[in-house]
């Protein structure tokens, strides 16, 4: 496409859009004019609704243009149907351009303590480490485009198609949209309002809320249809066939300057004895006709344009061959008939001309066609060193078919998914995974790492995938003690405490003695201890005191009895000294030991809290202090937000209280409740938080 057709189509998009333009200039100047008056900061988000082909991309260029005149930094992003299941897709392209040209030293200045959340999410560093939290992740974004915000002002960030927007970008979106009239920065969001995704009822509410009205497209006037048409055929095009342009296109702005497109491509005359013929013209611009059309291009042709629709976003003409099996010479020509005919476009990387093009096409894909392309797609995604997340999208169509590489490959990109805080497309990979099936060796195992994937966000997931892999003689004896335990936390976590104490009652009574036996002893007496009940507590902490009292703390399973016992001697009012010699014995050096921090997912975050509440309740306050300080810091860094952040708040303001420091704890108790109420209603680290609040 020449540079005069893309100015064009840019211009004859825009008509009838005086209104909506008027409220991107008043967006943008009412940032940039507060900012260069020295107001105060308010940012805001603006809203761009109408239904597909009315106009929304050609008005987001239109601001985007705007706001670079008045000299601010754009940050753009976009949804794609193809690449919905991709986490993070839309904020990666809003955010990567910006960060990955920096230097790791301004890298590090920008990001601070949360540099190593927030750079595997964006993909600029490879996704190692342990699962991230989701609330950590969304909270780490929320600081690079605060800092971006802060350093570059004013900001302008524009989302387009974000009704095929990704669950993570939107459920991010939708919680960082309260800070906006914090912020120096402008938020713009196009969307068709009858396709919203049902994965993130958040970001439906940020559309259809009271608060936010967006702005609506709507079809064009018979008016400005015939505008258009005189303005591209000729000023002498006479009202019958105008009029006939209206009526076969709807008024639709993309419909209508196509079938003008191919009027004058066709050589038709624009007057009355042509207008019948323009509905035929219609037909083949979208769905069906447009398949047919492509067709009558040949057969490589075709097939080139279906390995564009697998790729969907980001089409290297060279993958787009391999896929459709021919050579690059090949390609390039095929490439050069699709942009001739405005179904594809672009010099380098391809997209296609509009989204309603690239959905027909990959609908008119046979699925055997489609499951190989897709395949292949996966291969050369992940052969070119982009990771097993990156292939997954393509791996999650190829058909079933007892392949154990296709089982291995999804296994390590739900690891992937869950290093950046993406449990549900981990979730995704492993149920993929299952169906395959995995070899009869595996299956324990790739069950283990489904119920692992929903251990934050379903907690009943997690206990029947678990169950079914501990009921395999396959999973393996390393991850036996590891499923167990993992399955009374979520049991504790989901209020059966009584089941989560028999779980690993039972499985330790089959463990001959070592440290996964004591281990699992250990959470017995810990659920059992934090219930509340009077049967059995005396025997309980008869048992515990045998197992424990002689022990010296020389290794964890230790360390974690000696804390129970300490736990349970404060609870029963024993001599306070005693306990806290008890609880010095659960240190390492007077620190928590190597394994056991609070971080660590082998033995959880409990044993290190049963220490500082101890401590906290025997009057070692600078210890509980320095204990619940570290966890602050060690979830904050980890992006840990949530629950674990909400309970270290939470204890630091019981430590202030038992000091005196009624203000200081009050501040503590006051953010802990905060970062518990974003976890939804009715949890147990809510009324923990009020009743120390009360208190």
């Amino acid at each position: 496409m020449t540079g005069h057709q893309r100015d064009r189509r840019q211009y004859t998009a825009l008509f009838e859009r005086e209104q909506e333009i008027a409220a991107a200039e008043q967006a943008v100047d009412g940032l940039c004019g507060r900012i260069a008056d020295g107001e105060a900061i308010l940012g805001g988000l603006l809203l761009y609704s109408g239904e597909a082909g009315v106009g929304k991309t050609a008005l987001l260029g239109e601001l985007r243009r705007v706001a670079v005149e008045r000299g601010c930094t754009v940050l753009a992003g976009r949804g794609s149907e193809s690449a919905q299941a991709v986490p993070f897709h839309i904020v990666r392209q809003l955010l990567q351009p910006a960060l990955a040209p920096m230097s790791p030293a301004r890298r590090q200045e920008l990001l601070g303590d949360w540099y190593d959340v927030a750079l595997p999410v964006l993909g600029i560093a490879p996704p190692l480490g342990p699962p991230a939290d989701p609330q950590g992740v969304r909270d780490s974004l929320d600081w690079v485009v605060t800092q971006l915000a802060m350093t570059t002002s004013p900001l302008v960030v524009v989302i387009d198609d974000a009704q095929w927007g990704d669950a993570e970008s939107l459920a991010w979106l939708a919680s960082f949209a309260v800070r906006l009239r914090e912020l120096p920065l402008l938020v713009v969001v196009a969307y068709r309002p009858d396709e919203l995704p049902d994965h993130t009822p958040a970001f439906k509410e940020l559309v259809n809320g009271r608060g936010t009205r967006p702005v609506s497209l709507h079809a064009l006037t018979p008016a400005a249809v015939a505008e258009l048409v005189r303005a591209t055929l000729s000023r002498e095009a006479d009202d019958p066939f105008c009029r006939e342009v209206w009526a076969v296109t709807g008024g639709n702005p993309y419909e209508a300057v196509e079938l003008i497109a191919k009027a004058q491509d066709r050589g038709l005359r624009p007057a009355e004895e042509s207008a019948c013929l323009l509905r035929e013209l219609g037909a083949a611009a979208r769905g069906s006709g447009l398949v047919t059309r492509l067709e009558r291009l040949g057969t490589s042709v075709t097939r080139f344009a279906w390995a564009a629709a697998v790729l969907g976003t980001e089409i290297s003409p060279r993958v787009a061959a391999m896929l459709a099996g021919m050579s690059p010479s090949e390609a390039a020509e095929c490439a050069d008939r699709l942009r001739e005919a405005r179904i594809l476009t672009g010099a380098g990387d391809l997209e296609f001309v509009h989204p309603l093009i690239a959905t027909s096409v990959y609908r008119a894909v046979p699925p055997a066609t489609r499951t190989a392309m897709h395949g292949l797609a996966a291969w050369a995604i992940t052969n070119a060193g982009h990771g097993a997340a990156a292939a997954s999208r393509h791996l999650l169509e190829v058909h079933p078919d007892d392949d154990p590489d296709l089982v291995r490959q999804l296994r390590a990109a739900a690891h992937e998914h869950l290093a950046v805080g993406a449990p549900e497309a981990a979730r995704r990979c492993l149920e993929r995974a299952m169906a395959e099936p995995p070899p009869d060796e595996d299956r324990a195992s790739v069950l283990y790492e489904l119920g692992c994937s929903a251990l934050l966000t379903s907690p009943s997931t997690t206990i029947n995938h678990l169950r079914a892999a501990l009921a395999l003689p396959s999973l393996p004896k390393e991850l036996q003690v590891e499923a167990t335990y993992r399955l009374s936390q979520v049991y504790a976590h989901n209020g059966q405490l009584i089941d989560a104490a028999e779980v690993v009652a039972a499985r330790a009574a089959e463990m001959p003695t070592g440290s996964g036996r004591m281990r699992l002893q250990a959470a017995h007496f810990l659920w059992k201890g934090i219930q509340y009940e009077e049967e059995g507590a005396e025997q309980r902490s008869q048992q515990i005191a045998d197992l424990a009292d002689g022990l010296e703390g020389r290794n964890n399973s230790e360390r974690a009895l000696l804390a129970l016992r300490a736990f349970d001697g404060m609870v029963r009012g024993e001599d306070a000294v005693r306990v806290a010699e008890l609880n010095d014995r659960a240190l390492d050096d007077g620190r928590l030991a190597a394994g056991m921090s609070w971080t660590n997912t082998e033995w959880g975050f409990e044993i290190p809290s049963v220490i500082g509440i101890t401590y906290a309740y025997t009057d070692r306050l600078d210890r509980a202090e320095r204990l619940f300080s570290e966890a602050v810091r060690a979830f904050e860094i980890s992006g840990w937000s949530g629950a674990h952040l909400a309970f270290a708040h939470d204890f630091l303001g019981l430590v202030h209280r038992r000091r005196g420091n009624l203000a200081v704890a009050e501040d503590f108790l006051r953010e802990g409740l905060r970062l518990a109420g974003r976890l939804g209603p009715g949890l147990p680290i809510q009324w923990d938080g009020t009743c120390l609040l009360v208190e």
